[in-house]
């Protein structure tokens, strides 16, 4: 008979989750997470510390720079990047310590150790006092991912870092290069451009972010180049060499021209890779794709029977509210149920000031795939809440299509756009059109008027541009 119903490997967002609406539905679950805390990477060293320094980041430059406007002197504003840490290690603690709660809550055994296959029906768990096997009729794998690695550029997470050393630096670098113009790279550059330091971003393509409408990426980097961040596109770095005195790095253009220049701090950003190794998979033979990721079905079934995936570790987009939601699917599939999961709908937010969000197709995958498709657009500066509240960057922009109206795709740039494109995401989620959200009545002042005012445009009906 086996040990548990389920056993799921990994406790971050996805793993997590799954175990415990494994137990809401009756299994007899065990979660395996290698590291001491619960969380994973995202609440341990990503999501959640890096939005922490964002918002502390974001106050400081609020009252530094912008408290006179509002008539409030202030004299001069210290720094205490300690106690600035010592914030985030507390909002950190506090979120995984309430997992520990709920896997009690719900019955869930924690074991902690390093998961392997020993075959399709038992794991190995290795821990600092030993060894032990444990059965299950089902397996989710949950492993996540981590920070791509290049020879040439080796971390040390002092004066070369991944994201994790950019959480923990004890002081602010005089100078960061952040290699990669990505969402990691631009948020942990926004904090320490913010607190300090002066921030180059080098990315190998002729744009940043390049996954993001095309539009909105353009206001984007201007937006980033106010408030300080340099930027050199169509370069790559080609190595690095660590001194006393700083990270002497070689840089290479498009046109094979070739720069040296020094950092104290660099910051590799280029990506991430699913964590498959280690689990012994070849003992029981998944597949991998030819980027290590696990090949599954859409029930999230790999090939072998009884054991599924989720999240990092399977194709798409490295999202924690991605891997939530395949969580709580793949065990409600795993139990009889019937779930789904709109992958063209899951949005996507870069938390720098201002915030990008976006949903759906951009306005270069509707012009590949020849879809025909109208635009809407609302400044955030004909807002009257914005403007009280001095958030006027950005804009929002909705597509819809031409001949049915239904919402293909919306990008927002400004002022707390993670929480405004929730709307929209909704909106699409029920097949609805830009004449849904132009119908319903928004309070006043919002911003969320901006997303009505979007709607309305679609049809040159705007009010109040």
């Amino acid at each position: 008979m086996a040990d548990f119903d389920l056993i799921v490997i990994g406790a971050g967002p996805g793993g997590y989750v799954a175990a415990i609406r494994g137990a809401q539905l009756g299994m007899k679950v065990a979660c395996v997470e290698k590291e001491k805390t619960l969380g994973g990477t995202c609440l341990n060293i990503g999501c959640i510390p890096s939005k922490a320094l964002l918002n502390s980041s974001e106050k400081f430059i609020e009252i530094s720079k912008h408290a006179e406007e509002h008539g409030i002197s202030t004299g001069k504003v210290n720094l205490d990047l300690g106690k600035l840490m010592q914030r985030k290690n507390k909002i950190v603690k506090q979120l995984t310590s309430g997992i520990g709660f709920l896997f009690k809550k719900n019955k869930i055994t924690h074991i902690q150790g390093v998961a392997s296959f020993v075959d399709k029906t038992t794991i190995k768990v290795s821990a600092a006092d030993g060894e032990k096997n444990y059965s299950a009729k089902n397996f989710i794998i949950a492993t996540g991912s981590s920070s791509i690695a290049i020879d040439s550029i080796p971390v040390d997470e002092k004066q070369i870092v991944t994201s994790t050393g950019a959480l923990a630096l004890e002081t602010v670098p005089k100078s960061l290069l952040v290699i990669g113009g990505g969402y990691i790279g631009l948020e942990m550059g926004s904090v320490w451009s913010r607190l300090g330091s002066k921030v180059t971003v080098v990315e190998a393509l002729d744009r940043i972010v390049p996954t993001m409408d095309e539009e909105i990426a353009k206001e984007f980097m201007k937006s980033l180049k106010k408030q300080g961040l340099e930027f050199k596109l169509s370069h790559k770095v080609t190595s690095t060499k660590v001194g006393k005195s700083g990270v002497d790095v070689l840089m290479e253009s498009s046109d094979k021209k070739q720069i040296t220049e020094k950092y104290d701090v660099v910051l590799m950003s280029v990506g991430r890779k699913p964590n498959t190794d280690g689990l012994n998979l070849e003992a029981v033979g998944i597949k991998l794709n030819e980027k290590k990721s696990i090949e599954i079905n859409s029930k999230f079934t790999t090939n072998v029977e009884g054991i599924f995936a989720i999240g990092d570790v399977v194709p798409g987009p490295m999202l924690a509210h991605k891997a939530e939601e395949e969580g709580v699917a793949c065990v409600e599939f795993i139990n009889g149920q019937k779930p789904h999961i709109n992958y063209d709908i899951i949005p996507a937010i870069v938390y720098t000031s201002p915030e990008v969000a976006s949903v759906g197709k951009t306005e270069g995958q509707l012009k590949e795939a020849k879809i025909d498709y109208k635009v809407g657009k609302f400044p955030f500066m004909a807002n009257g809440r914005a403007l009280t509240t001095s958030s006027t960057e950005g804009f929002v922009k909705i597509l819809a299509d031409t001949k049915t109206d239904a919402l293909l795709g919306a990008h927002i740039i400004g002022h707390d756009a993670g929480q405004l494109i929730a709307e929209i995401v909704t909106t699409m989620e029920f097949g609805g059109s830009s004449e849904d959200i132009a119908r319903i009545c928004h309070a006043h002042p919002t911003t969320s008027e901006a997303v009505k005012e979007a709607a309305m445009s679609i049809e040159g009906r705007a009010i109040h541009i």
